[in-house]
């Protein structure tokens, strides 16, 4: 059996989809070349599971045309840092290339050339690339990650979610890195099933303020500057922490909503479990330190 290639398996710090993939397609039976960044304890645990582990910068067109061959489907993604565009080219030519047939690719559910963050105007940029290059490319614009806000829940003092949200009624659509990583795995495990080019993921609506209560904590408003400081500071990236002060912001914006967001079909129909609540996820997850 051919293997699929995952880039960005060993996970990173937003919802790690690449590396449940690996653990999900290995899991399945079929073999998995894994693309990452940097040879480490990552790296070494991709192996244990049985992945063929490939290191390298997905921006390099030589890196991406090795790991792309005899490939026929791949996963693609890229963390919330500069390059992603650059990335996205060089993978779009080499597996145009390499003649890959299916490409899942991890995108924002408002993607979109007038969205209102420059990553989301990126994300709507990638897929006219991926879709140009003419190798299967489906799409799946998902909602925030609960991982994404638990990771920044457990920066606190263990009472506050301190996010730049206005008031505790500001809806938030969500969804587990697991389901869009199941979704990912039945579209590559049969690459012949057919499906839209793009599906939304939405696994739950919660308010700021019952999200908050799912994760033990108690909602604190901010103001988007003083988050913003406190986000380059954590997460070491000037990109990541404008696009997700706009994010909140964004949000902000929007405030309550009736019937903004709705959990979409397309997790359960294509990964084949329903998607995971917030509650749930809370329930079983270990708080980072």
């Amino acid at each position: 059996m051919e293997p699929v290639l995952v880039t960005g398996a060993a996970g990173g710090r937003q919802g790690s989809t690449g590396r449940h993939l690996t653990a999900q397609l290995l899991g399945r039976g079929i073999p998995v070349r894994a693309l990452v960044h940097t040879n480490d304890e990552r790296a070494t645990t991709l192996r244990a599971l049985g992945a063929d582990v490939v290191v390298g910068d997905l921006r390099d067109l030589d890196t991406t045309r090795d790991a792309l061959h005899g490939i026929q489907r791949a996963y693609f993604t890229y963390p919330v840092i500069d390059g992603f565009l650059e990335a996205t080219g060089a993978f779009a030519v080499a597996a145009h290339e390499a003649g890959v047939e299916r490409v899942v690719a991890i995108s924002q559910l408002a993607a979109g050339p007038q969205a209102l963050t420059p990553r989301m105007r990126q994300h709507w940029a990638a897929e006219q690339i991926l879709d140009w290059a003419d190798i299967g490319a489906i799409h799946l614009r998902a909602a925030v990650f609960h991982e994404n806000l638990a990771r920044i829940a457990d920066t606190g003092d263990g009472e506050l979610l301190t996010l730049p949200m206005g008031p505790e009624h500001t809806e938030l659509p969500l969804v587990a890195a697991a389901d869009v990583a199941r979704v990912a795995a039945g579209l590559l495990a049969d690459p012949q099933r057919p499906c839209d080019p793009v599906l939304l993921l939405t696994g739950d609506v919660q308010t700021i303020g019952d999200a908050a209560r799912a994760l033990g904590r108690t909602y604190r408003d901010t103001d988007p500057a003083t988050w913003h400081r406190w986000a380059l500071d954590f997460y070491r990236s000037p990109h990541a922490a404008d696009h997700l002060t706009k994010l909140w912001e964004i949000f902000r914006l929007l405030g309550e909503g009736t019937n903004r967001y709705q959990t979409t079909p397309t997790i359960e129909q294509y990964g084949g479990h329903p998607p995971t609540t917030l509650e749930a996820f809370a329930t079983h997850r270990t708080p980072a330190h």
